[in-house]
């Protein structure tokens, strides 16, 4: 019954349906893995990002004005929400420099550090329940993202949980969110649902009501890496979809003539070189030791790791089968250690640290996982990623750029009326039309004359 009711709703917003994304030479995609406290590395990579495009655009450019698609995973889907959710004049909430300040003030009151805790008490608490309650993360969430819908994001959103009640995955994606309002929600809760990590905090439960309250869609959700902790995949695939959905026969096209995908994807960090489990070690753990052992959550690590890695090596030969894996940048540390890989410890220098090892992120070689080895190694000639961003700033500040001059040179002629003086025997004056749009192609056209103006009145007015 339910599946039927979103396929009425589905047809009734037909008409509303988004349309694939106007490119120029790219489709832009943004991903963002999660990590709990981790996501502090993501927010520094992404301020040095937004900074290189400010340079080049102007301090007013914010991150969604760049990228067709943001996603992200638990943490990584608060930070698409912030950047991507419209305040009273439809710009960003958030800058990029403003999410790391917003993780140093909050991630302490979300994962409260009173107290050490006495031997096997962690563990005990984790039996009876979630080590903390979320209610300073719903609370900050409902307060600064207020009502806001997926569907009045700033670009397309997605961001996956998953459904504890039917045991199936759910992309909240602004796609469909546009299709259909029953999959519209609000952005408060898809960020409370895909933070909500087993064991960490709690699952979430709401209803989301179509435009007439008529019908509705309840969802019981629980933490997006379950499902995907690394959705660049998802992302890519949410595109590709609405390509082939789109007017344009792509089967009779050229494969040089597709869109190519420029895609960032930024993770949050894993402790790889620790090598802190081994088989020995599994095979004698019970349903606690796989849940807490030597102060982390070994269940929760292993699959949310193992997804993000086999996304990044899929990317990664997706990219290079069409010849453009320069276009693809997987940004990623397996060097952390102790408590510097936890998704909880949030005391002020565990904070403090992370914010550091995102810096030095900047520096290091652009790498790609081996798995083979486990380990990320570094990709032959491919430079730092401080100077990948770089390169990838210029390129979406250049699409931008192409994107806005096509807007320019489609939009409809709005004709005025301009009165000449010309020498046309004794009639005296003659009235001719311009298009007023003729000005905004001077400023993207430098090479231009105001003479080039004169000698088309000159030539009219023989």
């Amino acid at each position: 019954m339910e599946e039927e009711n979103n396929n009425i709703v589905s047809s009734t917003r037909e008409s509303d349906q988004p349309p694939l994304p106007d490119y120029h030479g790219y489709i832009t995609v943004l991903s963002i893995d999660g990590g709990g406290i981790k996501g502090i590395l993501p927010a520094v990579i992404l301020d040095f990002l937004e900074s290189q495009l400010q340079e080049l655009d102007g301090d007013h450019v914010r991150l969604a004005d760049y990228f067709d698609v943001i996603a992200g995973t638990s943490t990584g889907g608060l930070v698409t929400a912030m950047i991507t959710s419209p305040d009273e004049n439809n710009r960003p909430l958030y800058a990029a420099k403003d999410i790391t300040p917003f993780y140093l003030e909050n991630c302490p009151k979300i994962f409260p550090q009173k107290r050490r805790y006495l031997p096997f008490e962690k563990t005990m608490r984790s039996l009876l329940g979630p080590l903390y309650d979320g209610k300073h993360l719903r609370r900050i969430l409902e307060e600064k993202l207020k009502g806001i819908k997926l569907s009045q994001a700033i670009t397309n959103v997605i961001i996956p949980a998953f459904d504890i009640k039917r045991l199936q995955p759910v992309i909240f994606s602004t796609y469909e969110a546009k299709r259909s309002p029953l999959l519209d929600a609000k952005f408060s809760d898809i960020c409370i649902s895909t933070s909500a990590a087993p064991t960490f905090l709690p699952g979430h439960e709401f209803i989301v009501k179509d435009d007439l309250n008529c019908l509705e869609k309840e969802y019981n959700l629980i933490d997006g890496g379950v499902a995907a902790n690394n959705p660049t995949l998802i992302a890519i695939t949410e595109v590709t979809k609405k390509m082939f959905e789109s007017n344009t026969d792509y089967f009779r096209m050229a494969p040089v003539d597709y869109p190519q995908l420029l895609t960032i994807s930024i993770g949050t960090g894993a402790a790889r070189v620790d090598e802190k489990y081994n088989a020995k070690i599994a095979s004698k753990w019970g349903i606690m030791d796989w849940l807490l052992h030597g102060g982390t959550t070994p269940l929760l690590e292993i699959f949310s790791q193992s997804s993000a890695d086999m996304v990044d090596f899929h990317s990664s030969l997706l990219f290079q089968a069409f010849y453009s894996e320069h276009n693809y940048l997987r940004i990623q540390d397996d060097t952390l250690s102790g408590i510097e890989n936890t998704v909880d410890v949030a005391t002020q220098d565990n904070l403090e640290r992370l914010v550091a090892i995102g810096q030095r992120l900047l520096n290091n070689p652009v790498s790609r996982v081996n798995l083979e080895t486990g380990q990320t190694e570094p990709i032959k000639d491919g430079g730092t990623n401080q100077a990948a961003i770089k390169r990838f700033a210029r390129l979406l500040s250049h699409e931008r750029r192409m994107r806005e001059v096509k807007k320019m040179t489609d939009r409809p002629p709005v004709v005025t009326r301009l009165t000449t003086t010309a020498a046309v025997g004794n009639r005296g004056k003659m009235d001719f039309s311009v298009n007023n749009s003729f000005n905004h192609r001077l400023t993207f056209c430098p090479m231009f004359s105001i003479n080039a103006f004169t000698s088309s009145a000159k030539l009219f007015s023989k």
